[in-house]
């Protein structure tokens, strides 16, 4: 008798992949650090493909603010408190990308696969930007990877496969799991792990850009709801 195939673990990042909210990002963190330490903001960090603990850091240091943990926690804590706030009309500023929620969908329907997120959005503001557009209903939000875990993507890779494997029992070896992101930040987070590197160029960063970071599949985005799901899942 063969052995049973483990199941197939889809890791979704948020911005730019499935949702596009920009804009919203800056304005949050200026209200955020106005209120933890006072400065306004001058310089925007870069946050493409980063986590939520690394653009912190970032913007602290260039704005002369010393980098503790209490001060990356006040201003998490801040940024979750102004998203709270504004969630309910995160649909007015934004939309859902083309074909993510028929993907979601799709996939859900499929025997074997658990979807979450690796993201750099705190776990809170990741909820907040799918629920927005109906797009969390498919996805298991307590097993993703989040950015206040760390400065580099990798470890929200390695985070997700642990809880997902707590919750279900089971492994997923690195061939089992399929990331999916927009920039090249996702594709080395998933080649780190050992796991499948789908690029969607529905972001800032080109077909081109994906593949030469090292994408096993480039996507030019998730329109094509059957073709989407075949790749992802012969991908692996």
């Amino acid at each position: 008798m063969s052995a049973r195939r483990s199941r197939t673990l889809v890791l979704w990042d948020v911005d730019l992949t499935l949702v596009d909210l920009r804009g919203v990002g800056g304005t949050w963190y200026r209200e955020a650090l106005s209120t933890v330490t006072g400065v306004d903001l001058v310089h925007t960090p870069s946050f493409a493909g980063r986590t939520e603990r690394a653009i912190t850091t970032d913007l602290l240091t260039t704005h002369g603010v010393a980098v503790t943990d209490e001060t990356i926690t006040a201003m998490h804590e801040a940024l979750a408190e102004v998203a709270l706030r504004e969630h309910g009309g995160l649909a007015e500023h934004g939309r859902a990308l083309p074909g993510s929620a028929e993907v979601l969908a799709a996939l859900a329907a499929q025997d074997g696969v658990v979807q979450s997120v690796v993201t750099g959005n705190l776990v809170e503001i990741a909820r907040y930007k799918l629920a927005a557009f109906g797009l969390d209903r498919h996805v298991d939000l307590t097993i993703g990877g989040y950015g206040v875990l760390s400065e580099h993507r990798p470890d929200l890779v390695t985070e997700a496969v642990r809880l997902a494997a707590a919750k279900h029992g089971e492994r997923f070896p690195p061939d089992s799991v399929v990331v999916v992101g927009d920039t090249p930040h996702d594709v080395a987070a998933a080649l780190h792990h050992g796991a499948v590197a789908v690029g969607v160029a529905t972001g800032r960063s080109s077909t081109g850009e994906l593949r030469e970071a090292g994408a096993h599949v480039v996507l030019e985005d998730l329109s094509d709801t059957a073709a989407v799901v075949d790749a992802l899942l012969a991908a692996r």
